[in-house]
């Protein structure tokens, strides 16, 4: 089974930019799609970005080409890089397959966009 762990969350002005990791415990080449997830409380978990192992992406529409999803299946670490955030992008955010998998989530890590 495949651990996975989030960082780089924390807090930042809006405009400002931060840069979530999620390293796996195991091989997530074995995994064809990874994707980055948010929630806020009260509101049902959401897809942020997700990438295949031949590195096609696909992102939510209030991204907005604000974000960019990666990964190295070498390092099996996946990255979200935000930029231009927004108070709207305040949420707890997680990593996990698509579809993802019950025994993948985590607390994830929180991202808050606040001046």
């Amino acid at each position: 089974q495949v651990h996975l762990v989030e960082s780089g969350g924390g807090q930042v002005q809006p405009g400002g930019t931060l840069r979530l990791s999620c390293v796996a415990s195991g091989n997530i080449g074995k995994i064809n799609a990874m994707a980055w997830y948010r929630q806020v409380p009260g509101k049902p978990r959401e897809l942020v970005a997700s990438i295949r192992n031949d590195e096609s992406t696909n992102y939510a529409d209030f991204v907005e080409g604000r974000f960019t999803i990666s990964r190295d299946n070498a390092k099996n670490t996946v990255w979200l890089q935000m930029n231009s955030l927004q108070a709207e992008d305040t949420a707890t955010y997680y990593c996990n397959s698509r579809p993802p998998s019950a025994l993948h989530w985590t607390q994830g890590v929180q991202v808050t966009v606040s001046s």
